[in-house]
């Protein structure tokens, strides 16, 4: 009887372990994802949090300079990226600062090669700043526009711009990874024109 009571209770306690392992494996298994950025981006990107803006590359700094002439790579928009969506809020934290108040920035601007863009809506209520990932303009009308142009990373100067088209189409994926084309016009299709410029390494001194 003793010896019966015995095994019982060891069966038990073994069962009770081999599920408390399942669930725990369950509990630390890691979320895989994919990153398009490489390890120097990562640390730069990672080095802060959310909130803190990131350092603005300027044309008076030759390194910085090349890196603003390079053209930059497309990612693979992932949610589950963590480097993604904090470089989008620091992005955000960057044109936002009282330091460098802009309308729109790109991820070379912050020493990311990568096609990444924050655009203020300009054209929507409550002129919101939304990410661009991959963006293209794949059509510009004929009509231009003039706009007084100037640049986070160049400082001091300012001109106008005469070669800007009126209205643009442009074609772009969301952070979800949603493939989306819209016409935008106007001054938003200006800093459309500026923001994309700075994927392909022309900045707005090069349309004066």
């Amino acid at each position: 009887m003793k010896k019966r009571v015995y095994l019982l209770i060891l069966t038990i306690v073994i069962t009770a372990s081999t599920q408390s392992c399942g669930i725990f494996n369950r509990e630390v298994k890691t979320v895989q994802y994919s990153s398009s950025f490489n390890n120097n981006e990562i640390t730069l990107i990672m080095e802060a949090d959310t909130t803190t803006p990131l350092r603005v590359l300027k044309t008076t700094n030759l390194k910085d300079s090349i890196i603003l002439r390079t053209k930059c790579d497309n990612i693979t928009p992932n949610t589950k990226d963590p480097f993604l969506n904090t470089l989008i809020k620091r992005m955000y934290a960057t044109v936002a600062d009282s330091a460098s108040l802009g309308v729109g920035i790109a991820a070379p601007q912050v020493g990311v090669s990568k096609n990444i863009i924050l655009v203020q809506r300009v054209d929507k209520e409550g002129e919101p700043f939304e990410a661009y990932i991959n963006p293209r303009i794949i059509q510009w009308t004929d009509k231009k526009q003039e706009c007084p142009e100037g640049c986070l990373s160049i400082p001091n100067i300012r001109g106008v711009t005469k070669t800007r088209a009126y209205a643009v189409l442009i074609e772009y994926y969301t952070p979800a990874g949603e493939k989306k084309s819209e016409m935008v016009e106007g001054y938003t299709a200006v800093i459309f024109q500026h923001e994309t410029d700075h994927l392909n390494g022309i900045l707005f001194i090069d349309h004066l």
